[in-house]
């Protein structure tokens, strides 16, 4: 099992001056000690789940994630994940061809169907109803499958965007795995097996990752897809403030790793990210061995 870094807090201790250094400085912890995934929210404001106020500090994701492909040279680079409302998909996908070109072929798209309409009313962004959104997520993923085919520049006609050409020049050094953020059963797991290489799932207890796994491999089966081709991630919460904290979290994770899961992805919610994502160097080789 992997290990992987997801940021969603920029409060660093320091105030706004110091979140460029910090930044620069977890993306070279992260890659020393081994982890092979370090991403960003994709949000306007702050969000209630991160326990703060909108007005706390949010960078934009792919700004950020150019910064972080300067200071590293072999994580793989992501949000998880971009809301389909954010960018026109046909920009969202030179974005990340620029993302994928400028880090040596690290990019990975991460993408969703969006759902704080705070920020959306806050800033004058539309917010389509759920269904809408749905839809124009499955036409963007098809978009963007298209804008990294080199052999197709033709145009794309959907219900929601009507693209009078797909040229994308240049393509991406690698094309960048796609990660559908989401577990609903009946239309976010679909879209996984459809179009989707890697899938991200909470980790709130083996039994329900079992079985969004059960799900996934059925609509796998629908569609002709092999479930075996699908990344598996998990967001995690653990403390991890002592060598007993990791030994505990390491036999939590044995269960998921029984399960398939690929990596497990954690948030760090420190004023110091960078110094606690040292700290945990000791869990790397420990979970490599959990499979």
């Amino acid at each position: 099992m992997d290990l992987g870094f997801h940021i969603p807090i920029f409060n660093f201790d320091g105030g706004v001056p110091t979140i460029a250094p910090e930044l620069a400085r977890i993306g070279r912890a992260a890659e020393d000690i081994g982890a092979k995934w370090l991403s960003f929210m994709d949000h306007y404001f702050q969000i209630e789940p991160m326990g703060l106020p909108a007005d706390a500090y949010m960078l934009e994701g792919y700004t950020t994630l150019g910064y972080l492909a300067a200071h590293t040279s072999q994580i793989e680079l992501g949000l998880l994940v971009t809301g389909v409302t954010y960018r026109p998909p046909a920009l969202l996908a030179k974005i990340v061809t620029t993302l994928d070109v400028l880090s040596g072929g690290r990019a990975n798209l991460g993408l969703g169907a969006a759902w704080f309409e705070r920020e959306h009313v806050g800033l004058g962004v539309p917010f389509p109803p759920l269904k809408e959104r749905f839809s124009r997520l499955e036409e963007a993923l098809q978009i963007c499958a298209q804008m990294w085919d080199p052999e197709n520049n033709g145009p794309y006609e959907g219900q929601y965007y009507q693209l009078a050409e797909t040229l994308c020049s240049p393509q991406p050094i690698r094309r960048p795995p796609v990660m559908i953020g989401g577990s609903g059963e009946r239309k976010t797991l679909r879209l996984v097996a459809q179009y989707g290489d890697a899938c991200n799932l909470f980790a709130a207890a083996p039994a329900d990752v079992e079985h969004k796994l059960d799900v996934l491999r059925s609509h796998c089966d629908d569609v002709g897809r092999d479930f075996g081709d699908i990344r598996v991630t998990i967001l995690a919460r653990a403390a991890l403030s002592s060598p007993d904290s990791h030994d505990e979290f390491v036999r939590n994770m044995q269960p998921y790793a029984d399960l398939g899961v690929h990596m497990v992805m954690l948030a760090p919610r420190s004023g110091s990210p960078a110094a606690w994502i040292e700290s945990v160097a000791p869990v790397v080789p420990r979970l490599a061995e959990l499979g």
